[in-house]
This record gives C-alpha cells, sequence and structure tokens, in this order.
C-alpha cells in the first residue's frame, strides 16, 4: 500500500496550520510600548491562559483572545478620541470601562484628561501609574513634564524633557518637540 494518500491528505491541511501558527505567533508576540501608542493590547490581567487542551481547542482560545484584543483596541481609540474632542469626562469614563486602568497608555490619558480639567491631584495620581506600568513610556513622561511646567516647576519639566530625549535617543521625537513648546511656552498641550 502506497503512502501518498496519506501524504495528500497532510498536504491538504498544511494552508490551515499555517495560518494557525501565525495567528498564534501574532496573538502571543508583545511589542515594545514605550514610546506610547494608538494600538496598544490589553495588559496581561495576571490570569494565565490555559494551555492545556487539543489543538482545537487551543485555537479558540487564540481566536477569543484575538476578539478580546480587537474590541479592546477599538473601545480604546473610541475613549482616546473623545478626551482628544476635549470631552475629558465621557473620556475617562470610556476609559475606565476599559477595564484596563494598569495599562500604561490608559492611565496616561485619564492622567492627561484630569490635567486638562484642572484636577492636577488625580493627573499626578495617573501619570505616576503609568510610569509604574512602564517606567519608559515616553509620552507619559512627556505629559507628567508638561504638567510639571503648568505647575510652575519649570526645572523638573526640564528634567523630565531630558528623560524624553534619552528615551527617544533625540530631539526629533513628537514627544520631545511637544514638551519642549509647553517649557518654552510657545505651545499647550
Amino acid at each position: 500500500m502506497s503512502k501518498a494518500p496519506t501524504l495528500i491528505k497532510m498536504l491538504r491541511h498544511l494552508p490551515m496550520l499555517a495560518v494557525a501558527a501565525l495567528l498564534v505567533t501574532a496573538v502571543g508576540a508583545k511589542p515594545l510600548y514605550a514610546m506610547g501608542t494608538d494600538n496598544p493590547p490589553p495588559t496581561d490581567d495576571g490570569k494565565k491562559k490555559d494551555k492545556k487542551g487539543s489543538a482545537i481547542e487551543q485555537q479558540e482560545q487564540q481566536l477569543a483572545l484575538a476578539k478580546e484584543q480587537a474590541k479592546f483596541l477599538r473601545d480604546y481609540r473610541a475613549a482616546r478620541e473623545l478626551i482628544l474632542a476635549g470631552r475629558y469626562d465621557a473620556g475617562i469614563a470610556a476609559m475606565h470601562a476599559l477595564g484596563h486602568d494598569e495599562h500604561p497608555d490608559v492611565a496616561n490619558y485619564i492622567g492627561y484628561a484630569n490635567r486638562k480639567l484642572g484636577r492636577y491631584d488625580q493627573s499626578k495620581l495617573w501619570y505616576e501609574a503609568a510610569l509604574e506600568a512602564d517606567p519608559n513610556h515616553t509620552r507619559t513622561w512627556s505629559y507628567y513634564g508638561m504638567w510639571h511646567a503648568e505647575q510652575g516647576n519649570r526645572l523638573k519639566a526640564q528634567d523630565y524633557l531630558a528623560k524624553v530625549n534619552a528615551l527617544c535617543g533625540d530631539t526629533a521625537c513628537k514627544e520631545y518637540i511637544e514638551l519642549k513648546a509647553v517649557i518654552d511656552g510657545k505651545a499647550s498641550y
């Protein structure tokens, strides 16, 4: 008996296996977020996903995770747009509704919205939470530097500008340019 029919059956399933492998790789990869991003996945909430089970069950878990991440991203972007449009209270509520306050991008924008509302104590707490979650979160260092500039603490704002410069590697990144403009009195964010 020839083994050719078995080989042909295996080759028929090869495209599906390749797609599954790509999906597992893409969902499992965790990029760096130090700059802050407009496309953040939710942080790991400490719950380890059960990796036991058949390949089909693992695929279903990966698909469910991908759907969860897509929903988070869609809702995050909507909350961010509310904040950037000046609808700060609605944006803060939408960020909290994500259920990932520990995420540096989420905490940063909650801090930003509170700062824009003049709630400086709340803003400070959220910026510090963002930096605790990611000590190299460039956008938070920049916004927190703006917070210090608004508080009249120019020296601290300049310290944060140096930190942003170190994280960016140069003075051409958006976060550096924006904070420098605030310190120089040429802009407000």
